[in-house]
């Protein structure tokens, strides 16, 4: 029978299954979770309350934020930064070079590629490196994103583009941008999305 080791740490404790690596020098957050056959390197950092899945790597110079959840078999690669609250779908898939070839290392060349608060990308979703995607945005399943995607936008497609805004509860907003379901109203100027107060 499989076991879970709880392991201190100086503001708590993390979960981490037995077939799971966390490598010396990986900065783990109060109350995450690391499940099956995950591989946390060193120099990562993962914050608080995060669920990283079955089959995930996180490299050294990964930042993950608070309550993220990682779904199985991902890589968040180098330079990868998820903000607090993002939820990252199943065999989602971020890269880190723009025009990698098997006989040139571009280490030096990585690009940054940020995911900000609240985001979610969708199962199978491919997210080029270099991209920002806005604050609750939602990328449906099987997207690519291959350019930056707006707060609040509703992006799907190959190439992906945005399809309308969605609510911070994750429901499309209706034609004068209000939440049919919460009842958040938004404002839309010259492209961008805000909260009314």
């Amino acid at each position: 029978m499989s076991e879970v080791k709880k392991i201190k740490t100086h503001n708590g404790e993390y979960q981490v299954h037995e077939s799971a690596y966390v490598d010396e020098g990986a900065a783990v957050g109060n109350g995450t979770r690391v499940w099956h056959f995950s591989h946390i390197m060193p120099g990562a950092k993962i914050g608080d309350m995060c669920s990283i899945g079955q089959n995930v790597n996180i490299g050294s110079r990964a930042v993950v934020g608070d309550n993220v959840k990682i779904q199985n078999n991902i890589s968040i690669y180098d330079d990868v930064i998820l903000e607090d609250d993002v939820f990252c779908g199943p065999s989602c898939v971020f890269t880190n070079v723009i025009n990698p070839r098997a006989f040139i290392e571009r280490k030096n060349e990585y690009r940054t590629t940020l995911v900000k608060k609240g985001a979610t990308i969708g199962a199978n979703a491919t997210v080029v490196c270099g991209v920002t995607l806005g604050k609750y945005s939602l990328i449906g399943a099987g997207s690519v994103v291959t350019r930056d995607v707006p707060d609040y936008a509703l992006f799907y497609g190959n190439p992906g583009r945005v399809h309308g805004y969605i609510c911070s509860c994750g429901v499309k907003l209706n034609d004068n941008y209000a939440c049919p379901s919460c009842g958040k109203k938004y404002r839309l100027d010259n492209g961008v999305l805000t909260e009314e107060a």
